[in-house]
């Protein structure tokens, strides 16, 4: 079972009850299919039945069902483009609601069809930029401990150096064979 914090980064920014749904899936998926891209997709498919995503996190639905053709197609039948975690399925008004709320220009006069696609795409970059900014703040947290690991080293190699001269000196001054 993945832990909490191995989950991918969108259900790491979700309700508990949308990271459950995933790795009970995940889970199960694991069993069936084994460890792998095969396992992630079963999960997100069955998570897009429940929940939507709105810019860098999962919500949950008014309704259940498949979001979008991907998600309601058989396993035999032919893939076709997904809408990312959008619910293409949801009504326009509903869509008008997450542009809205995702700040989307032009949103009252899209049809439906460029609503999802805008939605989307605004998904696409709050999540690249949320992404962005945790990856520059682990990154600054990584040279931070690096640098404070290399200062520790330099004074214990320091403090280790000023041990050894203290006992040559004193094994300097103590006569032997006594």
């Amino acid at each position: 079972m993945p832990a909490r914090q191995d989950l991918p980064s969108t259900l790491r920014r979700s309700s508990p009850k949308a990271q459950d749904t995933w790795i009970k899936t995940h889970d199960s998926a694991v069993g069936e299919y084994g460890e792998g891209q095969r396992a992630h997709r079963v999960a997100f498919a069955a998570l897009k039945h429940s929940f939507e995503k709105v810019g860098d996190h999962w919500e949950e639905k008014g309704r259940k069902g498949p979001s979008d053709p991907q998600a309601a197609r058989s396993i035999r039948d032919k893939p076709v483009p997904t809408a990312g975690g959008v619910d293409a399925n949801a009504t326009k008004e509903h869509l008008l609601e997450v542009a809205r709320r995702l700040d989307i220009k032009g949103r009252s006069s899209m049809t439906k069809d460029k609503l999802v696609q805008a939605i989307k795409k605004s998904n696409t970059r709050k999540t690249a930029t949320t992404r962005s900014t945790a990856n520059a703040r682990s990154t600054t947290n990584a040279r931070s401990t690096a640098k404070a690991r290399k200062t520790t080293n330099a004074r214990t190699t320091a403090n280790a150096r000023k041990t050894a001269s203290t006992r040559k000196a004193t094994n300097a001054r103590t006569p032997r064979g006594r």
